[in-house]
Formats: structure tokens, C-alpha cells, sequence
């Protein structure tokens, strides 16, 4: 029977080496520049933004079309369905989907990196990561090693948003955020989890009534989650009578919690995405008296990235896109808030100076809070591992559902 097994094994293991042709395996980035020529990208990614959609599908697009031929096909879903699209893919012996590019991180990466859905090692292949990036600010994703099947994307921040003209000041600490909602009842709620948002909001009260991230940076520990995540719900179910629909439902994620902000049903809004509330007072979705704050305990910062699937149809023009992406130029468009607003990844000392010049002189706008005040309140990400616990343990503790 052992025998047997290992046979099985090894037989997985071949058609796993099998699911990208050699040639295709061992591309150098110029290899990959002369294949891609001419050639369609499929780049799946969450949708939910019509901001960052727009500049996706318009000035990502259209430059990749001028500078390199390739044509960019912007297909939204979120990263939970594609990377269960891959792993039915992976689990059917399918040597080539559609996936080219994805963008992804944190448990999404780690479930793909562990199931053999990424192709890789790239990163360290693509020119603009060799001469941008500081490999030591993104060796992890949430606690795991990224060994270079991702490629740095952006940097987001959560933050609170509110409207000066309704709220000051703001909360300082969750603690204050408590006795607010209970003196504002109906103004306050936050997305259903697993809502990317929503769990990072659970995620932010966790640190805050546990006493900090530090302790949870080793790896899960269940005794410890044990002994500490009763503050949590202790605390989320003393407000969730208070909330909006007195707790009863929650928005669906954050793209509802905005409509209701937009509306005037509820006063606070929040976002992983620090420039989020700068962007809607330039589309003129928000009133200029919106800015945004974060809480003393201090506010949860992460990297995103894009990956290239292990069974993608065009590999040489998804390494391209990718390298594209890291670019000085990219990434300041990206950076403009009128465009998205999401900060950029690269190491600014190793610009040149009229990049870093560029970088310096763009307007985040008065709703963005400085990178000083930002950095001197950022913590990181725990371990991918209590987040799906905690997803979990909400559904049963605060909605109701075992």
C-alpha cells in the first residue's frame, strides 16, 4: 500500500511539471518580451472599484498595447473564486486555462502558493523588480514567504473615513469608536466578513482589545487564540445593537458600506485603501469636508501583488505585464489619487532623481492623511491562519450562525 501511494505521488508530481511547456518554464525576461508580441493578457482581479477599473482598463491598457502590442483583457472576479477556478483546474489535469495575471494576496496566495497554483519563482526575473524593489519589504505576505511567486503590486492602509462636517473630532482609540456608536445609534456598521474590508476591521479590534499584533507573529497558536479573541467578541457584540439595522444585517461589503456612507445613513465610513476618501471628493462623490483618520492602536498596512497562474496561456506576455506594473511610471500613475491613490512599492532610494522628484511632488490630496502619521501608526498583518479563524468565529459569535 506505501509502494502504491508513492506511486501516485510521484505520478501527481509529473503532471504537475507538465502544466507549463519547458521553453515556457525557463523564460528569461527578454525571452518573454520578443513572445509576447502581439499577444492578449487575461489579468483576472476584484472589480468592485470603478475607479481602479477605469485605470486598468485605460491608461494600464492602452500603454501596454503601445509600448509592447500586448492586449490587456481586464476580467473582474474576486481572488476567492479564481483561485478556486485554478484548483479545479489543477485538480482536473488542465495544462492550460485562462489565467494569465492575477492580483492577490495574503490567504488567497498562501491557499494558491500551497496547492501548486502559481508559476514561479518570477519576481526576481522581471527587470523593475531587480532595479526597484528591496527584496526585504516583501519577502512575506501575511506571515508566509512570498519566494518570489508574487510580484509586488501596492501598498494599502486601513483607515476610517468620516465628514468634519458632521464628526469632530474623530474617534482617537476603538474604545472612544465604542462610546460614539452607542451615543450615535444606526450611524455606524462595517461589511459582513469575509468582505476584504469588513475583515480587516475585525482584524483591527482584535489587535485593539488583545493588547497589539506582536504576540500573534509567530504563527497561529490556538491556546492563545483562545485566551484572547473573547475581548473581541465581547466587544463587537456590546456595539452591535447600536449598529446600523441595529445589527441585524450587515453590508454585503464595501462597495454597500459606501452607498450608505454616500446617502447619509450612516457617518463613518473605512477603507483599506488610504487615498480611497481623496479619490471620491475628486469624483465629487464626497463633500471636501471628508477626511480620513486612524486609531492609536495603530493602523494594519500590507503589500499586494499580482501572480501569474501555473497553468496560464501566455506566460512570456503575463511576465510583461507584470514587469510593467513595477515601472517608476506605473506606479505613479498609480499613485495619483485622481487615478487610484494606492501607494507605490518601490524603494525610493534607488530612483532616479527626477522620478523621485515626481513622487515627491504629487498632490494625495487633503483627505490623505500624511505618510508621516501613517507610518508612525502602521502595524502588520498577523498570520494568514487567524484570519480564517476569525472569519469563522464572527459568523458564530456576533451573527449567529454555527
Amino acid at each position: 500500500m506505501k509502494k502504491c501511494g508513492l506511486v501516485l505521488v510521484l505520478v501527481f508530481l509529473c503532471l504537475s511539471c507538465q502544466q507549463q511547456a519547458p521553453e515556457q518554464r525557463s523564460l528569461s525576461y527578454d525571452q518573454a518580451l520578443e513572445k509576447s508580441q502581439g499577444t492578449k493578457v487575461n489579468f483576472y482581479m476584484w472589480g468592485g472599484s470603478v475607479t481602479i477599473n477605469k485605470w486598468v482598463n485605460g491608461y494600464v491598457a492602452k500603454t501596454l498595447k503601445e509600448k509592447y502590442n500586448i492586449a490587456l483583457n481586464m476580467i473582474p472576479m474576486d481572488a476567492a473564486v479564481f483561485v478556486n477556478k485554478l484548483l479545479t483546474e489543477k485538480q482536473a489535469g488542465k495544462k492550460t486555462g485562462t489565467i494569465d495575471v492575477m492580483w492577490i494576496n495574503g490567504e488567497n496566495f498562501k491557499n494558491s502558493r500551497e496547492a501548486g497554483l502559481l508559476y514561479g519563482p518570477v519576481a526576481d526575473k522581471l527587470p523593475n523588480f531587480i532595479k526597484y524593489i528591496d527584496p526585504a519589504t516583501v519577502a512575506s505576505d501575511f506571515g508566509f514567504p512570498v519566494d518570489n511567486y508574487e510580484v509586488p503590486y501596492g501598498k494599502a492602509q486601513f483607515v476610517f473615513i468620516h465628514d468634519t462636517a458632521k464628526i469632530q473630532p474623530a474617534p482617537e482609540s476603538f474604545a472612544t469608536l465604542k462610546q460614539w456608536i452607542i451615543t450615535h445609534p444606526g450611524k455606524f456598521t462595517y461589511p459582513q466578513p469575509p468582505d476584504f474590508t469588513g475583515s480587516a476591521f475585525l482584524r483591527q479590534v482584535f489587535y485593539a482589545t488583545t493588547g497589539g499584533h506582536g504576540k500573534y507573529m509567530k504563527g497561529f497558536d490556538e491556546d492563545l487564540y483562545l485566551k484572547k479573541s473573547p475581548a473581541l467578541w465581547e466587544y463587537l457584540k456590546e456595539i452591535k445593537p447600536y449598529l446600523w439595522q441595529k445589527g441585524e444585517v450587515y453590508p454585503k461589503d464595501i462597495a454597500a458600506l459606501g452607498l450608505l456612507f454616500e446617502r447619509g445613513e450612516v457617518d463613518m465610513n473605512m477603507s483599506y485603501h488610504q487615498a480611497y476618501a481623496s479619490s471620491k471628493v475628486l469624483e465629487g462623490k464626497y463633500p471636501s469636508t471628508v477626511r480620513t483618520f486612524v486609531m492609536k492602536e495603530g493602523a494594519i498596512y500590507n503589500n499586494h501583488f499580482t501572480a501569474i497562474a501555473y497553468n496560464a496561456p501566455n506566460i512570456a506576455g503575463a511576465m510583461v505585464v507584470t514587469n510593467f506594473l513595477l515601472s517608476p511610471e506605473a506606479q505613479l500613475s498609480k499613485n495619483n489619487p485622481e487615478n487610484w491613490g494606492d501607494f507605490t512599492v518601490l524603494d525610493m532610494t534607488k530612483l532616479e532623481a527626477s522620478d523621485r522628484q515626481a513622487f515627491d511632488e504629487l498632490d494625495l490630496g487633503e483627505a490623505t492623511l500624511s505618510l508621516d502619521v501613517l507610518n508612525q501608526h502602521g502595524v502588520p498583518e498577523i498570520p494568514a491562519a487567524y484570519i480564517t479563524r476569525l472569519e469563522n468565529d464572527w459568523s458564530r459569535f456576533v451573527l449567529g450562525k454555527k
